[in-house]
């Protein structure tokens, strides 16, 4: 189903109540975190690690497709999970407003889960696949993605001190993105894969806002040149049938 931007932009009332979908996300993440910080001195922590982090090997080896979804509510550390979930209500709670609920988790979850394929592709050719993920890192690009797509001119303060319009600060955010993946791929860094779920993410949330438009900018210049290669070929078959016609014409006259 299509996340275009037209069919929700009469939808958006503004609302002081905490949408649902990000309260629990939140409660989630947080919650899993502290219960893991609880465990983390004792073997059981590692049942979660072995089962629920997004290792690619497994993946692919034992079929844990599980992963690919459970990976988002684990986090690496303090730093980790504060900006994120920081991201989330920032820019989470006015999207669910704008989508609802329902198409909103849907966004979050297809942009978290393409951001482990991806993961899992690169491990598998750039190595790495017994190196672990954690982190809902690839959702939230995804988010932020759609955040500077929905609300383009919404000013924001970039490093909480310099207002800048959303759409240029996703530009920059996805060129700092870019620009880490090459170097954990191109620079052989085997541990460096995971940086991959960023642009992952953030991929998957522009295609999955822009994937129509961009399939019709791309469609249309060929189903023009195509018209135009046909209209040609039948101005010439015309041409030829004249030409023959006036021909056979000309034999009758004497």
């Amino acid at each position: 189903m299509s996340f275009s931007s037209r069919s929700y932009v009469n939808r958006y009332i503004p609302s002081n109540r905490f949408p649902v979908g990000v309260r629990w996300l939140l409660i989630v993440n947080i919650g899993l975190f502290v219960f893991e910080y609880i465990l983390k001195t004792t073997s059981s922590v590692e049942f979660f690690r072995q089962n629920f982090y997004l290792m690619p090997a497994q993946v692919v080896q034992t079929f844990a497709i599980w992963q690919l979804a459970t990976y988002m509510f684990f986090h690496a550390g303090f730093g980790h999970i504060l900006w994120n979930m920081l991201a989330l209500w920032m820019f989470g709670v006015p999207l669910e407003r704008l989508w609802g609920t329902a198409k909103f988790l849907r966004f979050y979850f297809v942009c978290g889960i393409c951001a482990a394929l991806t993961v899992v592709a690169a491990a598998y050719i750039f190595g790495g696949t017994d190196v672990r993920t954690v982190g809902s890192s690839g959702a939230i690009y995804g988010i932020l993605v759609a955040y500077g797509v929905m609300f383009p001119d919404q000013t924001i303060l970039f490093g909480f001190l310099i207002p800048i319009k959303s759409k240029y600060f996703v530009m920059i955010i996805g060129a700092v993105v870019f620009l880490q993946s090459l170097s954990a791929t191109v620079g052989g860094q085997r541990s460096g894969v995971a940086v991959l779920a960023h642009l992952g993410g953030l991929i998957t949330g522009y295609l999955l806002l822009r994937g129509k438009t961009l399939q019709s900018q791309i469609r249309q210049p060929v189903i023009s040149s195509y018209k135009e290669w046909k209209l040609r070929r039948a101005r010439k078959k015309f041409e030829v049938y004249l030409r023959k016609k006036d021909s056979n014409r000309d034999r009758w006259v004497h």
